[in-house]
């Protein structure tokens, strides 16, 4: 495996993470010799494909591990997925009552812990939003993300090399 498909995959899954989705990925890609304009597109590209896994994971894998009416499922996994939705709730149900698909492309774009396409896309979910309204919202939002974290890494790169001397 060469150097740059190793870097690509990586980034891949930086992008795809909930932890991390853009704010690792663009910087870890630019970091290691992707140039921006081809990390930008592929990094959104792939944290955009989160919108519809979390979806998909929502309609059905999800009713199976939380159970029907507290019963069945796993215990662990509903309070962990009840505190995480509450969560996503406080932070986006302002935002969508004020402002409906824009307010969730808008917190989206919001590159800071816990806002991205995954959270974006599970507060959509709880808030009884349409599916293809979510996920053009969520679209919307990792492409003005990726721009946002592409531009702070750019200048952000071009500050340090002022600081470091090349050999």
């Amino acid at each position: 495996m060469t150097d740059t498909a190793r870097i690509l995959l990586r980034t891949a899954a930086l992008a795809f993470l909930p932890v991390s989705e853009l704010r690792g990925a663009i910087p870890f890609a630019c970091a290691n010799g992707l140039p921006w304009y081809a990390a930008l597109p592929f990094a959104a590209a792939v944290n955009a494909l989160a919108a519809p896994a979390c979806w998909l994971f929502l309609s059905t894998l999800h009713k199976m591990l939380y159970g029907k009416g507290g019963r069945g499922g796993l215990r662990c996994y509903r309070g962990l997925f009840d505190r995480f939705v509450s969560r996503a709730r406080r932070k986006l149900e302002s935002r969508i009552d004020r402002w409906g698909w824009f307010g969730l492309a808008l917190f989206v774009a919001v590159p800071l812990p816990v806002t991205g396409a995954w959270t974006g896309t599970l507060g959509a979910w709880v808030l009884g939003m349409r599916r293809g309204r979510a996920l053009l919202a969520v679209l919307l939002g990792v492409l003005l993300a990726g721009i946002i974290v592409t531009a702070v890494t750019v200048l952000g790169l071009e500050a340090l090399r002022i600081f470091v001397k090349r050999a």
